[in-house]
């Protein structure tokens, strides 16, 4: 039983997917787990109680207290107890409550109290779904170290057809599963990752840059640190935060150039670096001191390269330091990523394509190729970025000598 053991509370809210919740009840305990289910009170509108008592083999929570005898509740210990919180199905309202640390109900509350790992299956109508208000607050929670089981796209309640069903409940029993089941541990392991765009200065008003969000090695940084990594994430402006951790320094550098001379300062500290970041490959040469006015005339500005990171970190590295990289292509891939790898003196590279629908940047998917030193290549499907970190991470950790 792949969950002997485990401690899991279930948050059930008022969704017409609330009966796939007894199912999943059933999958967890038959995997060994022990499972404690909290419901919002619209849930009970839904599924009975009763069922998820008998399934689970606990009485079912409520309210903060039971009236017949006043007997408390109490979220702190519930939060302390579980190994994990998911919450399944979970409603757009209870989604926006998380996101905004609102705390009317015990399920909430259990929430913001809880010391454990959550994951949230999302179950709506497309259009709520689509909104974005919705896809704010389901970003914000990723950020913040959540895991979103996503919603795959199929037939809803209202007879429309789009995403916003919950993942079935076999689907989130394996994540589960995944989650919890012992991974190898990574508490000795420092890593160094650079993440999000440089900003490269024309005047004190202009930049030379580019499209990254920091996305992709926010949600590295993250896996790392679950897994008990300490991380040093050395991020350019990106436009999405990066994730809070108690194991996560954050390093905010705007330029190519501070980017190198900290990548380069901190690479000694660090078994793994991953160089997630879209560095600029130019400068330019002599940035105005005061802002350019336009004066009718075509303007040209003289240009550098920037200083090569990856090549910089794989000409220091030490026989136990794996060096990873990325390689964003748009034509050519395989070829220019295997050059890549060889040039720069990477461990693994990870490739994605530009003509990828949903992968590069901006995108909260991705879709990547790991090509490894010794020239095996595994591919992967479109999938959300913090399991395609969590792919690159499972390779890193089976790579450390």
């Amino acid at each position: 039983m792949q969950l002997a053991g485990k401690h899991i509370v279930l948050g059930v809210t008022g969704s017409i997917a609330a009966y796939k919740a007894a199912t999943l009840i059933r999958l967890l305990v038959k995997e060994g787990a022990e499972v404690r289910v909290l419901m919002t009170p619209l849930a009970k509108e839904f599924i009975a109680p009763l069922t998820m008592a008998t399934l689970s083999g606990h009485p079912i929570l409520v309210e903060f207290f039971t009236p017949e005898n006043g007997e408390w509740n109490s979220h702190v210990k519930l939060g302390l107890w579980a190994d994990l919180l998911l919450i399944a199905p979970a409603t757009a309202n209870t989604l926006a409550k998380m996101a905004h640390g609102v705390a009317d109900n015990l399920l909430l509350t259990t929430y913001l109290s809880a010391k454990c790992p959550t994951m949230v299956a999302p179950a709506m109508d497309l259009d709520m779904y689509s909104h974005p208000a919705t896809q704010q607050n389901l970003q914000t929670l990723r950020e913040r170290g959540n895991t979103v089981l996503e919603s795959p796209p199929g037939e809803l309640a209202s007879g429309l057809s789009g995403k916003g069903r919950m993942m079935e409940p076999e689907q989130i029993a394996a994540r589960v599963a995944e989650q919890l089941a012992a991974k190898p541990t990574l508490q000795h392991l420092t890593v160094l990752i650079t993440s999000g765009p440089t900003h490269e200065p024309i005047d004190p008003v202009r930049f030379i840059g580019n499209h990254s969000s920091g996305k992709m090695g926010s949600a590295l940084a993250m896996e790392l640190a679950m897994r008990g990594a300490r991380v040093i994430l050395i991020t350019g402006p990106a436009a999405t935060p990066p994730p809070q951790h108690p194991l996560i320094e954050v390093v905010h550098v705007s330029t190519a150039q501070q980017m190198h001379q900290q990548a380069t300062a901190r690479f000694g500290e660090a078994q793994v670096a991953i160089m997630a970041a879209a560095v600029a490959d130019f400068t330019p040469e002599a940035p105005a001191l005061h802002k350019m006015k336009r004066d009718g005339n075509q303007l040209s500005i003289k240009l550098k390269p920037t200083a090569d990171i990856a090549a910089a970190l794989g000409a220091q590295k030490r026989p136990n330091q794996l060096l990873v990289g990325f390689a964003l292509e748009t034509q050519n891939e395989e070829q220019n990523a295997r050059l890549k790898l060889q040039r720069k003196n990477l461990d693994l590279i990870v490739l994605n394509s530009m003509n990828d629908r949903g992968a590069g940047f901006g995108h909260d998917t991705n879709k990547v190729s790991l090509i490894a030193k010794d020239g095996t290549k595994t591919d992967f499907e479109l999938k959300p970025k913090a399991d395609v970190a969590r792919d690159i991470v499972t390779r890193i950790a089976q790579m450390l000598p």
